[in-house]
């Protein structure tokens, strides 16, 4: 695909064709652990991301005079929506019922990832630019239906919006470390109510003789990384589903990214018996509690492994976000604010466009009234909040 004279878009099928040196030089210096090299090929060489699971990688590249890398639009070619925790199966029902094919579709994303992030990797507008105009060429050379970026920095998001890309709000939850000195501090900003709960909470753990280790990333065993695998695929069997990632890649990805994996287990009678893996963005202070997972079931085990144990380690380590994941209004209660997120959208039909386009404008008119509702639920002592698109500004329940 041509653009301006001398520049031209390329569509990569893989990650490892791009030289880790070049994809290096052209990363945000806020890039974070999930748009490293690394993970993004690891994804791709261990068969979690592929044609065969409805992955197909088709990277855009910039590239200038003298086969200069000057920028990359991560990329893939979608036969279905899983896995991206923007959920737009009733758009691909609405298509087939009018006898049109809505996949594949291309998707800018971390895969299986909702986390916010880059999705232009160039080092100017103009270059941003270019991969945005280019993705839409794309479209039209493959007469794919449509292409969606789901959650892009709001650098991307801006330039998205002003190209004709449709915005879609959602909501997660995430805590934030008010500079505590330890858990109680933490504890002691939260409503009589809620610090009640959690101490409850956190009680019947204990009371069942469950203990915890922490490990981190560059200790794991293999035996460790083999018993977390056990955890998390159980997480996945309980809900008669298949894991989106298999176990060659948590076993490349402890070894080839240490650095940025933090690993929680519980242990009962000397035997492990739950996990949970935090992934670590050091550099901005960030955390994210993506995977977790049991061999036994204990009340509140889920909460006190993957909520509490990882925002004791935030503190400690003086991490100042804790992402909880896509949904879960039981993050809440337990310390976790609603943040609302984007995803940016283009589809090719213009009819299907302008009824997405009505759709998405009343569907962020129902956000601002949640995140209204969830106001009046703030956890926090005497808290003043303004949440997202919601209109209501109080204080908090004491």
């Amino acid at each position: 695909m041509s653009q301006e004279p001398g520049l031209e878009i390329r569509v990569i099928p893989r990650l490892a064709n791009i030289p880790v040196a070049d994809w290096n030089r052209i990363l945000p210096s806020d890039a974070g652990p999930f748009l490293q090299h690394s993970f993004l090929s690891l994804l791709e060489e261990t068969n979690c991301v592929c044609t065969a699971t409805g992955w197909e990688p088709a990277h855009l590249a910039l590239y200038g005079k003298n086969d200069e890398l000057l920028g990359v639009m991560p990329l893939y070619l979608k036969t279905h929506s899983y896995g991206e925790y923007v959920f737009d199966w009733s758009w691909a029902e609405a298509y087939s019922q009018h006898g049109l094919a809505y996949y594949p579709k291309a998707l800018s994303a971390i895969p299986f990832t909702p986390a916010t992030g880059s999705r232009l990797l160039a080092q100017s507008d103009l270059h941003r630019q270019l991969l945005v105009q280019g993705l839409v060429q794309f479209l039209e050379k493959l007469q794919l239906s449509s292409a969606h970026v789901l959650f892009p920095r709001t650098e991307d998001a801006c330039l998205l919006s002003e190209l004709g890309f449709m915005r879609r709000d959602s909501v997660q939850f995430h805590w934030h470390n008010r500079d505590y000195s330890d858990f109680d501090q933490f504890l002691a900003s939260l409503t009589m109510k809620r610090r009640k709960n959690i101490r409850r909470e956190r009680k019947q753990v204990c009371d069942a003789g469950i203990t915890f280790r922490h490990i981190p990333g560059s200790e794991m065993s293999e035996e460790d990384v083999l018993f977390f695998y056990r955890c998390y695929s159980s997480t996945y069997r309980a809900h008669h589903s298949t894991p989106y990632l298999n176990q060659l890649f948590f076993q490349q990805w402890v070894k080839a990214m240490p650095d940025s994996l933090h690993f929680i287990v519980a242990i009962r009678n000397e035997q492990p018996i739950a996990s949970a893996l935090l992934v670590v963005d050091q550099a901005n202070r960030k955390a994210y509690g993506r995977y977790w997972g049991c061999l036994e079931h204990h009340p509140c085990l889920h909460f006190e492994t993957a909520f509490y144990q990882a925002i004791e380690y935030c503190i400690a380590q003086g991490i100042q976000v804790l992402e909880g994941g896509a949904q879960g209004e039981h993050k809440m209660a337990r310390g976790f604010m609603p943040s609302t997120v984007s995803s940016y959208h283009y589809l090719s039909d213009q009819r299907f466009a302008d009824a997405v386009e009505r759709f998405l404008e009343r569907e962020r008119m129902g956000i601002g009234q949640y995140l209204d509702e969830l106001a009046e639920h703030n956890p926090l002592r005497q808290e003043k909040i303004v949440l997202g698109l919601g209109e209501n500004t109080q204080n908090a329940l004491k």
